[in-house]
């Protein structure tokens, strides 16, 4: 065991020229009471300082200059510097082994840090234990990983942006055409070879029996190789799905593809004009003062954006006819509802007459003098009855003749080619308005609870003679004529509709509708089943040969300076009719609308010539007011031409029909006022193909 020695012991070991006094160890930077590391101190030694550092700072040596002899020099540790050991000098390895015999006054360092400490030092010895590594230390070797890591994840997400692009992605395809890990320039040669042959390869579509051509050359559609390539993953990129892209998983990509987004919209719509099958509402009617109800039927109209992602996807690489995308339109009322409404609503309403009191006086109303103003129809979703005021006011003012007396209407008439206002006189009666909203309530009830207490009051005319004169009626602004072959169904829906718009007067800034003014092509408005068109063929149904009356006040319209707020031409082209300047209607979806822009009233007088097995027929339209506008009409040439198809009806509803091509044509509109031109206008008609309708089953060799 090694002591440790006394502070107090004689300094007998200095030297007589080195005289130290009790703080020489601290000048040599130590404690007093612990040895350097390392260093033996034997009795009888001596150890010459002339050549050591006056101070620990300047004691700082190098420990090859030091030599194996001592370890006293060794500058302190840098709290932030690692210290390795050299291990124990051969003479530190001997005075070692002498441990079993130790000297009373001999001094033993404590181990350095790569030697383990004695195991038992006993009561009067210091243990040096080994400095434990210090948070800094741990901190800075977990940066130099983190910072190693990015440095390598760097350099893979670098390599791979410029490995992207000099090969396509495993699997890939484009088009259908294999193009999988070959080299961008491979890829477009091979997609070129593949598919560039099927540019000009129309697209078929089809639907039902109909078949539709899309021309790509006519639509713009083109393929575009350089693109497709690029898109599949034939160039450079940051992105690292597309780095991990290269080697593994399926990409299939659509043919980039150039594309005049105008025409085929064009192109789309005029199939849809085939294909379009208009919504019907649930609704009743009162023909002959009896409920009659019109059962609700889904329409049908073309998917524009699917049509056109259709096209896309067959162009190139699908020779097969692919179906029209369509969506159903469901009517807002289904036939539970209209039943219901029939039981609820319909049969009560004309269950009997409604009792109407005014004053001490009350008369009966008939069911025949409200029923023609009474229909049951769709609002908000539901069905719900209503009354028109204006239909219900002659039948009104004819079945209370007890009460009151009736107004007469200013009107204006043309009296040998000359406007001619007709004053209007004041009554005594019942006003419409206010009688449709008490009537409807008592419609659905029964007893004394059936009736409606209104008040005579005076009734002025609707139209009065001031108003009359304030339209400043004076000329004839615009005519037009169109003739019809004979057919007597024609000779009456024209004749009835001609007589249902003569006369009507259009106010300044109001627009006028030719479904409200004429009605519901019905027998009980006076109207037969003819020829009509429906679904791109004819078909027979009430008020055929009303579209004569609409075309032919569509250009009286339209040369009288008139507002287009609605029309639409044919879904093709009827030659007895101005190319692009014609127009059909169907009740309760497709109507002809204009508004008199002008500060003056617009008078239509309209008639009809009928036609005879030897003659033809002519229809006539006139518009009356203050000339503002000369009008003439142009129109561009013909343009994206359409070939009919063929198709085959066995249905009873079947009308033959010869094949009419489809076009698309430019209608100009241009406006003078003194002679200078002012504005044009420009509008245009697509007329689709008309099949070649044969009545009868398609043979089985077609």
């Amino acid at each position: 065991m090694t002591d440790t020695p006394d502070e107090n012991a004689p300094d007998e070991k200095r030297g007589p020229s080195d005289p130290a006094g009790p703080d020489d160890a601290e000048l040599l930077g130590h404690d007093r009471d612990v040895a350097e590391p390392g260093l033996v101190v034997e009795p009888d030694d001596e150890i010459d300082l002339d050549d050591k550092p006056a101070s620990a700072a300047e004691g700082a040596v190098a420990q090859d200059e030091i030599g194996d002899t001592t370890a006293d020099d060794e500058p302190e540790a840098d709290p932030d510097t690692e210290v390795v050991g050299t291990g124990p000098s051969d003479d530190e390895m001997a005075a070692a082994d002498m441990d079993d015999s130790p000297e009373p006054d001999e001094v033993t360092a404590a181990p350095l840090d790569d030697e383990p400490a004695a195991a038992d030092a006993g009561d009067d010895s210091t243990d040096l234990s080994p400095a434990e590594p210090d948070d800094g230390h741990r901190s800075r070797r977990g940066r130099r990983v983190v910072l190693g890591l990015a440095v390598l994840v760097g350099a893979l997400y670098v390599g791979g942006y410029f490995l992207t692009g000099t090969r396509m992605p495993a699997n890939a395809t484009i088009g259908g055409v294999d193009v999988g890990g070959v080299s961008p320039s491979a890829a477009r040669a091979a997609v070129d070879k593949a598919l560039t042959p099927n540019e000009d390869r129309p697209v078929i579509l089809e639907q039902g029996k109909k078949e539709f051509t899309i021309s790509p050359k006519k639509v713009g559609l083109a393929l575009d190789v350089d693109r497709s390539v690029s898109e599949a993953g034939g160039q450079r990129s940051w992105n690292p799905v597309d780095m991990i892209g290269l080697f593994v998983g399926d990409h299939s990509t659509d043919p980039a593809l150039d594309v005049d987004e105008a025409k085929l919209q064009s192109a789309i719509g005029t199939i849809g004009e085939a294909v379009n099958r208009e919504v019907v509402e649930a609704q009743i009617t009162f023909p002959k003062a009896k409920p009659t109800a019109r059962q609700p039927r889904p329409g049908l109209v073309i998917a524009r954006a699917d049509t056109e992602e259709a096209i896309r996807q067959a162009y190139l690489v699908d020779e097969a006819p692919i179906k029209v995308p369509t969506a159903v339109v469901e009517p807002a009322v289904d036939a539970s509802e209209l039943a219901e409404a029939m039981k609820t609503i319909a049969e009560p309403a004309v269950s009997g007459p409604v009792t109407i009191r005014s004053g001490d006086k009350k008369v009966a109303l008939p069911v025949t003098a409200y029923a023609p103003a009474l229909v049951v129809r769709v609002m908000d979703n539901q069905l719900r009855p209503n009354l028109d005021p204006k239909k219900l006011a002659k039948p009104l003012t004819d079945s209370t003749t007890g009460i009151g007396k009736k107004a007469v209407d200013a009107t204006v008439r043309i009296d040998n080619g000359k406007p001619v206002v007709v004053p209007g006189k004041s009554g005594i009666g019942l006003q419409p308005e206010e009688m449709a909203t008490k009537l409807i309530p008592a419609l659905t009830k029964t007893g004394s609870e059936r009736a409606v207490e209104i008040e005579a009051k005076v009734v002025d005319p609707e139209f009065t003679t001031k108003d009359a004169k304030a339209l400043k009626i004076t000329e004839k602004i615009s005519s037009f004529e169109t003739t019809f072959p004979y057919a007597e169904y024609r000779n009456t829906n024209q004749g009835r509709a001609a007589a249902l718009l003569d006369g009507t007067i259009v106010k300044p800034g109001e627009t006028f509708s030719f479904n409200d003014t004429v009605g519901e092509r019905t027998p009980a408005n006076g109207f037969v089943t003819g020829t009509v068109i429906n679904g791109g063929v004819f078909r027979e149904e009430l008020g055929g040969g009303v579209s004569q009356v609409v075309t032919t006040t569509y250009n009286a319209t339209f040369f009288g300076g008139m507002e287009d707020v609605e029309h639409h031409p044919h879904a093709f082209y009827i030659n007895r009719y101005p190319v692009g300047r014609e127009a059909t209607v169907y009740f309760g979806s497709l109507d002809l609308r204009f508004k008199n822009p002008t500060k003056y009233g617009v008078l239509i007088r309209s008639y009809v010539v009928k036609s005879t097995p030897s003659s033809m027929g002519v229809m006539h339209v006139e518009l009356w007011s203050t000339k503002v506008w000369d009008i003439k009409a142009g129109k561009s040439a013909r343009r994206n031409a359409r070939t009919p198809g063929k198709q085959y009806d066995d249905t009873d509803r079947c009308v033959p029909q010869g094949p009419i091509p489809g076009f698309d044509i430019d209608i100009y509109r241009t406006f003078y006022r003194a002679g200078q031109r002012v504005k044009t206008e420009t509008d245009t008609a697509r007329y689709q193909a008309a099949d070649h309708v044969i009545c009868g089953k398609k043979p089985a060799a077609d």
